[in-house]
């Protein structure tokens, strides 16, 4: 059984991870040409490649629960292939979908998926159960079971998290019923801020939760639910509307998301209404030279994450690119998390704004051994600065900061695990008036080597 379910899932589910996001969509071979997408983001860049590779034709796309951290993409599969969206009855959606409630089934022509209410993460929570026949081939569980962990109940708020939590108890004990051959296909993973401990397995199986997961190891349920309120962060602020605009359901795109080149006259224009400007360069060019009131947020895996975590979603976003980054990404990577008031990018880049005569800002960069007697400003997340910060050091979340009523002084190197949260808070801090900000080369790591001096908290 075990190994006719492996070698299932090796032919027949393709797992895309989405790094930057932590988070994993899947595309099921049903073995006629067609295949099963569940949890798609609205970026279906790699769905995309990976159908056709396989020669697939998406005709079902399956939500296991309403995502806060990106929109979904069964929409756009609707429109552009045809497909079935799959999704929970109690979630109320507002578009088409075939409603799913408990222990209801779809044919998906040999195969079967079954619905399995899971509450926790989310008030409508459905885990889907793949079966052939009889047999049960795995579990699309979401955010109910996950590698090492369960996905946090507090999104819905803080007053409701023990509640969900309790209701996740319930779901847990569900999912351990099944064999423990049962291939376990979680959305969240490593990277995630819906609570997914670090690590590089993506999927599992129930035995191996059973025997390793310590929040399936809790005695009771209070325990349970003490141990996983206990181990919540904080997550980003663009959590708090995803969830609503998934239930109306996320604008179709009629095409590739893009970047219009823009010149240096528009871009003021555009500035002096009201839209923020982003700066996609690595750290150090934009150390070197930026146009005032940038705000720094360098393209990478993250890049998501922080603009939905800092920038507001109502305004016009413009961009400054360096060379050979591509404004496609950064495109998709805005539009997958709801960005789509995206007003273009510098034409020319930092150059062309230069030609034209216009004013720049520079923060310096500090290495770990020069940093002397100026105050630090540590912009990592808290188990990070429990963990060992520099003696003395000042503490913000970067996510906090733009709310945080702290006095920053004039003079102050902020600094993260390797400088792109700790470049990103130097610019919001400059355009709060911040002065003669300097931003740490390297981490609290870099620190000790260069000084041989032991952080605080360390352990």
């Amino acid at each position: 059984m075990l190994e006719d379910t492996m070698g299932f899932a090796d032919e027949h589910v393709t797992p895309l991870v989405d790094a930057g996001l932590g988070n994993s969509a899947y595309l099921v071979d049903l073995g006629d040409g067609r295949a099963l997408a569940v949890d798609a983001s609205r970026d279906l860049r790699a769905l995309r490649e990976a159908a056709a590779r396989c020669g697939l034709t998406v005709a079902f796309a399956a939500d296991t629960h309403l995502h806060a951290d990106f929109l979904t993409g069964a929409l756009q599969l609707a429109a552009d292939d045809g497909a079935t969206v799959l999704a929970s009855a109690s979630g109320h959606r507002a578009f088409p979908h075939t409603a799913l409630g408990d222990g209801d089934e779809v044919d998906l022509g040999g195969l079967t998926l079954r619905a399995l209410a899971t509450p926790g993460h989310t008030d409508e929570h459905l885990s889907f159960l793949l079966l052939d026949g009889a047999r049960v081939l795995g579990v699309f569980t979401g955010g109910s079971l996950i590698v090492g962990s369960v996905a946090r109940t507090d999104l819905q708020g803080a007053d409701r998290a023990e509640e969900l939590a309790r209701a996740q108890y319930r779901s847990l004990r569900r999912l351990t019923e099944l064999p423990d051959a049962t291939e376990v296909w979680p959305t969240h993973g490593a990277g995630s801020f819906c609570s997914a401990p670090p690590g590089a397995e993506r999927t599992t199986t129930i035995g191996a939760e059973k025997r390793a997961n310590d929040l399936l190891a809790a005695p009771d349920e209070d325990a349970f639910v003490a141990r996983l309120l206990g181990s919540f962060g904080s997550y980003p602020a663009y959590f708090a509307r995803l969830a609503e605009v998934n239930r109306r359901g996320p604008a179709l795109l009629t095409g590739v998301p893009g970047l219009k080149p823009l010149t240096p006259a528009r871009l003021r224009a555009l500035l002096a209404d009201g839209a923020y400007l982003v700066d996609a360069r690595p750290v150090t060019e934009f150390a070197a030279g930026h146009v005032p009131g940038a705000v720094s947020n360098a393209l990478r895996p993250a890049f998501a994450t922080w603009t939905g975590w800092l920038l507001p979603p109502d305004v016009p976003l413009a961009f400054v690119l360096g060379a050979g980054q591509d404004p496609d990404e950064l495109a998709w990577q805005a539009v997958k998390i709801g960005y789509d008031r995206l007003a273009g990018r510098l034409d020319g880049g930092m150059e062309a704004w230069r030609a034209e005569g216009g004013p720049i800002e520079t923060i310096g960069l500090v290495t770990p051994g020069r940093i002397g007697d100026r105050p630090v400003l540590d912009v990592r997340q808290d188990e990070e600065f429990t963990a060992g910060h520099l003696p003395g050091a000042a503490h913000t979340e970067l996510g906090d900061l733009a709310a945080a009523g702290q006095e920053v002084r004039d003079g102050t190197v902020v600094m993260c695990g390797h400088g792109e949260r700790a470049m990103t808070a130097a610019s919001l801090l400059a355009r709060r008036g911040c002065r003669d900000l300097a931003v740490l080369a390297g981490g609290a790591q870099d620190w000790v080597k260069a000084t041989g001096r032991p952080l605080e908290g360390d352990r």
